[in-house]
């Protein structure tokens, strides 16, 4: 499946520059995954590749959800574990786990972050006005990473909001630009 999916990414990166949306009458498009046992997505434009789970370079002193850095191709990759930071139980690796590399922007810099997923689900398409808002629960829930929901085969998918979730302002590293606890 991951090689059917970077085709649709390759052949709409051939025809639409990074700040196009991939927009028609049915809407934009999506990538969707698995974490856990639910399911996420992502505008299919912010995704620059999907790779075989390989093991990164351990950072020492790094969060645990960041499991390392990989060369992309002389670029240093930062990689994310989303199980971990979305504080799920179960962390193991099997054929189907896969690094999402995804582009953000931070500081005015095009950056890359991977993405350690259990398994890639679909593209699909939706229209902007069929995302829901995520209800507001209070101050109990931390909504930061989460853009919104849509209902694709009769189940909720979440929309990831990209800037918080891979700003590196929001990790808790020195070398990050998060927050440094003294304790």
């Amino acid at each position: 499946m991951p090689s059917e999916i970077m085709q649709v990414i390759q052949n709409q990166e051939a025809q639409l520059t990074d700040s196009e949306m991939i927009s028609d009458e049915t809407g934009s498009q999506f990538l969707s995954f698995i974490v856990g046992n639910e399911e996420f997505s992502v505008n299919i434009l912010r995704v620059q590749e999907i790779r075989a789970w390989e093991q990164p370079t351990f950072l020492p002193n790094s969060p645990e959800y960041i499991k390392g850095v990989l060369n992309l191709r002389g670029t240093i990759v930062p990689v994310m574990d989303l199980r971990r930071r979305f504080r799920f139980k179960n962390f193991e690796y099997n054929a189907t786990t896969v690094i999402i590399i995804l582009k953000s922007q931070y500081s005015d810099k095009n950056c890359l972050m991977g993405c350690v997923v259990d398994a890639v689900s679909d593209v699909f398409n939706m229209e902007e006005s069929k995302i829901f808002d995520v209800p507001d629960y209070g101050s109990e829930i931390d909504g930061r990473f989460t853009a919104g929901v849509m209902t694709i085969d009769g189940h909720a998918v979440t929309l990831l909001n990209l800037e918080n979730l891979l700003s590196l302002d929001l990790i808790d590293h020195p070398y990050a630009g998060g927050q440094v606890s003294n304790g």
